[in-house]
């Protein structure tokens, strides 16, 4: 359905994939390691052997700190190598969070956005990560929601839940949100079923390439490129 920019009132993000540019942030740790390692893996295998890493260690400790879960992914990344576990890059990983740099379009899109509604960031992150990470978005924020607080990560939906609680402070019933991520499996399905409007960031073009397009299910109510292709839909939308 389309979203109807002039009655929306808050918008939710996920962080590190919408707005933090976390993959050229996880590669700046994990390339130097692979290569004192003689591991001669390709960025999208670093990243892959990550991503499953790291779901596996949030399901099996949700409340564990982001930090902690990001110690433990390093772990079972240099297990999937055969590579002995060292302090020193799990340190290494577990404090890079606030050096993940934000995608250019940012600063500027949330200035916009948040001169038409609320901003409030749902992540899966703790809350000292975060606050390295802040000062990179240009923007003070409206509200803030953490696995930190919930006890849980996404694709949970007590992570979603609890945004939905914290934007009722403003009055805002689940009609007034609409949720914008960039991860199909962590924001936009539990969004969908919840029967919070969303928005895909696929900046990553994943539709041109075949790799999630019409295969999304549910489908987002909006499919855009970038942060700024989304500022400029409701700088227009509320404009008519």
């Amino acid at each position: 359905m389309p979203i109807d920019w002039r009655r929306a009132r808050v918008l939710t993000f996920d962080c590190y994939g919408t707005l933090i540019d976390w993959e050229t942030g996880i590669l700046s740790v994990l390339r130097p390691w692979a290569r004192a390692n003689q591991i001669g893996a390709k960025d999208a295998d670093l990243i892959a052997a990550y991503n499953t890493a790291e779901a596996a260690v949030q399901k099996e400790n949700p409340t564990a700190l982001y930090t902690a879960v990001l110690r433990l992914t390093m772990d079972r990344i240099a297990a999937r190598w055969g590579v002995p576990p060292s302090a020193s890059a799990s340190d290494a990983l577990s404090t890079s969070v606030g050096d993940w740099p934000a995608f250019p379009d940012i600063p500027d899109a949330l200035r916009e956005l948040r001169r038409h509604c609320k901003l409030v960031v749902v992540s899966n992150v703790d809350h000292e990560s975060f606050a390295r990470t802040a000062p990179r978005l240009g923007v003070d924020l409206d509200g803030l929601v953490t696995a930190q607080d919930v006890g849980a990560y996404k694709p949970d939906v007590r992570m979603l839940r609890a945004a939905l609680d914290f934007v009722r402070r403003w009055d805002a019933a689940i009609d007034d949100v609409v949720h914008v991520a960039q991860s199909v499996y962590h924001d936009i399905t539990p969004a969908r079923q919840m029967g919070i409007a969303t928005v895909w960031v696929d900046r990553q073009r994943q539709c041109e390439r075949g790799a999630g397009g019409a295969g999304i299910d549910p489908l987002p109510d909006v499919h855009v490129h970038s942060l700024a292709e989304l500022a400029s839909i409701v700088r227009k939308a509320t404009a008519e």
